[in-house]
């Protein structure tokens, strides 16, 4: 697999090595990222950018990987729903416990659940329905 195919295509399968390789460089690079914001080297919006961008290679690498694990792109959805329940004002709308409960809880378990599911099982082995074994992502 190719490293264009790796992060722009939602077809396909990708094994855990690759997508660590992605999460970790991810994380890097939005630590990075806000690190120049916060020195002032670049804006916050620019920052927000840098962000929006990667949005789309992050989740073909999340859908590649759960197809790995036989499972439908649909299930990156919680993803969403994970970041939403944490971007909400929980506190306006109902009681401090429940608040926390919706606000932190629920998509900390979420976040988690994916994170043990894509990063730690092993994929479906030999041709699943979403095409054969992965190969690693060449680099070159």
């Amino acid at each position: 697999m190719t490293l264009q195919h790796a992060l722009f295509s939602f077809n396909g399968r990708m094994g855990r090595r690759d997508f660590w390789l992605w999460m970790v460089s991810w994380l890097v690079l939005m630590a990075a990222d806000f690190f120049f914001a916060a020195q002032e080297w670049i804006t916050y919006q620019s920052a927000g950018f840098a962000l929006v961008v990667l949005l789309w290679p992050t989740a073909a690498v999340l859908v590649k990987r759960l197809h790995d694990r036989n499972k439908s792109a649909w299930w990156a959805l919680l993803f969403v729903l994970a970041w939403m329940l944490v971007a909400g004002n929980w506190a306006a709308a109902m009681p401090q416990t429940w608040s926390w409960v919706l606000g932190r809880l629920v998509p900390s378990v979420i976040f988690i659940m994916l994170i043990i599911d894509c990063g730690a099982f092993v994929g479906t082995p030999g041709t699943n329905r979403f095409g054969p074994e992965p190969d690693e992502v060449r680099f070159k």
